[in-house]
């Protein structure tokens, strides 16, 4: 048994850049069919040429267009086994500072649009062999930071939906993990200017991170595609830090 998807079809949101295109490309590599969702139709066709999966527009907020993304995947590959879930968004603001259109704006993109893509692919994989899916998180799941207080909720939120759903879906075979980065190179501080020096927050990152670098898209593209392999048929309901041993520390 190796780490490889041979057989596999897989649905991968957020597919247009960061995490999101590393695990497609990684998962392409290994053999498996792949499906590629976002809101950048412009980006999402580029990265889809690009790795050789099939683009599939639309936003995971919405759970008419989530639904539409897994009948066109299943339609065109024969089946789905594999979703993971990496769209999202972040913002920055404390309880008292976050207008109530920014604090749903990042509820819906984060927890909704996990929730959304679950719930449309749950017919397809409860009939699949090796059926798996993994949500991306947060260290912010677990760890408090109040100048991003919407975000950390979202992420904790999808923690929970992770193990409530593994343990429903168990009996199904399918698995259901996450994956809970530190700092990881993307674009996903630039957009919308969540973070105003990029430069300077990645090099802040490298000392709060005790293997002193910040990580690579890739390096959750290799645990994803672990999750999503056979070797990890006994793998369920986990949270897996991705984060240089960063939590290990007490919160800083």
């Amino acid at each position: 048994m190796r780490m490889a998807l041979e057989g596999k079809v897989a649905l991968v949101t957020g597919g247009s850049s960061g995490i999101g295109r590393a695990v497609a490309r990684r998962f392409a590599e290994a053999g498996a069919k792949v499906a590629i969702t976002g809101r950048r139709e412009g980006a999402l066709r580029e990265a889809a040429e690009e790795i050789g999966a099939l683009p599939l527009p639309g936003d995971a907020r919405d759970r008419d267009a989530a639904e539409s993304a897994v009948k066109a995947c299943v339609s065109r590959f024969g089946g789905l086994t594999t979703l993971v879930n990496s769209a999202g968004v972040i913002g920055n603001g404390t309880t008292a500072d976050t207008p109530p259109g920014e604090w749903a704006r990042i509820m819906e993109s984060n927890v909704d649009g996990t929730v959304n893509f679950c719930r449309a692919a749950l017919g397809p994989l409860g009939g699949a062999k090796g059926a798996s899916i993994v949500n991306i998180s947060s260290l912010c799941g677990s760890r408090p930071f109040p100048a991003i207080t919407a975000y950390c909720v979202s992420k904790a939120a999808v923690e929970m939906y992770t193990k409530c759903l593994a343990l429903e879906l168990a009996p199904k075979g399918v698995r259901v993990n996450a994956i809970a980065p530190g700092v990881v190179v993307t674009n996903l501080h630039t957009v919308g200017g969540a973070v105003a020096d990029y430069p300077a927050f990645l090099e802040r990152g490298k000392a709060t991170h005790p293997l002193g670098f910040v990580g690579d898209p890739d390096d959750a593209a290799w645990m994803a595609l672990y999750l999503c392999s056979d070797l990890a048929r006994w793998v369920t309901g986990g949270i897996f830090p991705l984060d240089g041993g960063r939590a290990c520390l007490s919160a800083r």
